[in-house]
């Protein structure tokens, strides 16, 4: 087992847009292993491989008992009035702010043999699409929130232990 170490906010790996996968390889494979054993660990509900360091489109989530993982992921759906829910992020650890997330999300990629696949729900696991792939689109969820409240973040940001 492999549980990668998470990188933390700051980290220019996190602001950055991951490349696509293209030949789905051992390299790529490892990878997924990687994000799959990192997701396992207690509440942990997605992991993306920006955050492990790793600059390709993927993730891997671990919801209500589902465990799995999308390469090249998409958004393909979103409904339902967006809310705003509890958030937080192992790359921004300790810390937990209302973001505004859709209720529904349904998103396609890829599989180890390349097929197309689909994952989709409502709650933590629309949730957790969403997150993740703002990860892959170099985005935290620090990003989405209001002015007032980011700048309430980064104020606790900044006073943490860890950064």
């Amino acid at each position: 087992m492999t549980v990668r170490e998470i990188r933390i906010f700051g980290d220019p790996v996190l602001k950055t847009v991951s490349d696509p996968i293209g030949e789905i390889d051992d390299k790529v494979r490892g990878l997924v292993d990687d994000l799959l054993d990192s997701v396992r660990l207690p509440g942990r509900a997605g992991v993306a491989a920006a955050q492990i360091g790793v600059n390709l489109r993927a993730f891997s989530y671990n919801v209500d008992g589902e465990m799995g993982y999308l390469l090249n992921p998409r958004i393909v759906e979103l409904s339902g009035e967006p809310e705003l829910v509890d958030e937080g992020c192992l790359s921004v650890p300790y810390l937990w702010f209302k973001t505004l997330r859709y209720p529904y999300a349904r998103a396609v990629g890829l599989n180890l043999e390349g097929e197309e696949v689909e994952v989709s729900g409502t709650g933590v696991m629309a949730q957790a699409l969403q997150h993740e792939i703002d990860h892959l689109d170099g985005l935290l969820y620090l990003d989405r929130l209001d002015k007032p409240t980011r700048r309430e973040a980064m104020r606790q940001v900044r006073e943490s232990d860890w950064f």
